[in-house]
């Protein structure tokens, strides 16, 4: 009965700037990792961005960083991907992603994620 449901994506030109939403249910929020992925026509899923279960560390994907921000509200279990100056090669299905934290891994943030979203889509015209 987990459940992870995105939300905020659309279509906006390139330059603009959308935010995703991802509210959870179903798991203690505040212990689990939060991921962000998306996966474009003709390529393979990735991770965009990851967030520890207290905010405290980040992770990003080089071609987002400095533009892409992700964030968290555990008070409302709810997960957050600021996206600005968004670029046609953005335009992918975004999923909201979430996995137990684990201190013992060599990559906390990058581990296998357990619980997906069903993505919602962004699309940066140019």
């Amino acid at each position: 009965q987990v459940q992870l449901v995105e939300s905020g994506g659309g279509l906006v030109q390139a330059g603009g700037s959308l935010r995703l939403s991802c509210a959870a249910s179903g798991l203690t929020f505040s212990s689990y990792t939060m991921g962000w992925f998306r996966q474009a026509p003709g390529k393979e899923r990735e991770i965009v961005a990851a967030i520890s279960p207290s905010g405290g560390s980040t992770y990003y994907v080089d071609s987002v960083k400095g533009r892409f921000t992700t964030s968290r509200d555990n008070a409302k279990n709810t997960v957050y991907l600021q996206m600005n100056s968004l670029k046609p090669n953005d335009t992918a299905v975004y999923y909201c992603a979430a996995q137990p934290w684990d201190s013992r891994a060599t990559m906390p943030l990058l581990r296998r994620y357990d619980y997906w979203g069903q993505g919602t889509q962004v699309t940066a015209s140019s």
